[in-house]
């Protein structure tokens, strides 16, 4: 169990206001933090990591205690065993993908970690290119590679897809859970893209103004209305058309297009390139605006 209890004194553009925020969450999980620019999230993260020191409270990693203010336990980064990924890969451009993996080895640590991360993450075609070469998704997927080096048991992840197309996103999704399952992380992931934090996400944090406003399941927390159902897919709509008395919606997802049935009032709340979840329903397929 990972037990965090944080209170930090924060500034904004408009206002001072404190970080106050506490949870638990299984070892092994997802977690999404999710919420408006300035409320802490990647505050949050950088407490997590050792980067920042400055709050009370505690952070428990299963039997090990990072942070415990009362009894001035502060872990330095290097001995919290975490790997972080930005929205900007910050990898170094003049050296190739290989030396920028080299890079994060602990000394004496076996290279075998490298080549096992250029194999699961597919680098084999870029490994001697110098990463200022590479496109956004690629540096992406070295700086996530060159996260794992260290074999972390906690994987942060600040916003590193936002500046990707949704192509790019998608398959950088893909390998994210990929390596999530793999090393069996406890993955923490910051994103404003609701459909990311449902694809990817165990458990959702809603963070407001410094506050825990919501901890749940992702469709609780995220979704207006709770979805049942096994089946469960991440789209846009590509089109709306009439049939009789109906409407047929279809729906790009995953480079397939799902093609669903809506009624009337269903349609009054969509429209073409809306954001959209397909599930099931009682064996029906149904469309949910998120």
């Amino acid at each position: 169990m990972i037990d965090v209890s944080l209170n930090k004194k924060l500034k904004s553009a408009q206002s001072t206001f404190h970080l106050n925020i506490s949870f638990k969450i299984e070892q092994g999980k997802f977690l999404s933090i999710f919420g408006p620019s300035g409320a802490g999230k990647t505050t949050l993260l950088r407490l997590m990591s050792g980067l920042d020191k400055d709050a009370l409270g505690h952070i428990k990693i299963g039997d090990i205690t990072w942070l415990d203010s009362d009894k001035k336990i502060n872990l330095s980064p290097q001995k919290r065993n975490v790997g972080m990924v930005f929205q900007n890969s910050a990898l170094f451009p003049n050296m190739t993908v290989l030396k920028n993996l080299e890079y994060a080895l602990l000394k004496e640590q076996s290279k075998q970690i490298i080549n096992e991360l250029i194999d699961v993450l597919e680098l084999k075609d870029i490994i001697d290119k110098k990463t200022q070469q590479l496109s956004g998704g690629q540096k992406q997927k070295v700086a996530l590679a060159r996260a794992l080096v260290q074999k972390p048991k906690l994987l942060l992840l600040d916003e590193p897809l936002s500046v990707l197309d949704d192509d790019m996103r998608f398959k950088l999704q893909d390998y994210i859970l990929k390596i999530h399952k793999k090393y069996n992380l406890t993955t923490f992931l910051i994103s404003h893209n609701v459909s990311e934090v449902l694809r990817l996400s165990d458990e959702v944090i809603k963070i407001e103004h410094g506050k825990l406003v919501k901890h749940g399941k992702p469709n609780e927390v995220l979704l207006k209305q709770k979805i049942s159902g096994k089946y469960q897919t991440i789209g846009h709509i590509t089109s709306i058309k009439k049939a009789d008395v109906v409407y047929i919606v279809s729906v790009l997802t995953n480079n397939s297009i799902v093609k669903i049935v809506a009624t009337n009032l269903e349609i009054e709340k969509l429209k073409l390139g809306d954001k959209v979840m397909v599930a099931s329903k009682a064996f029906n397929p149904v469309i949910f605006k998120i």
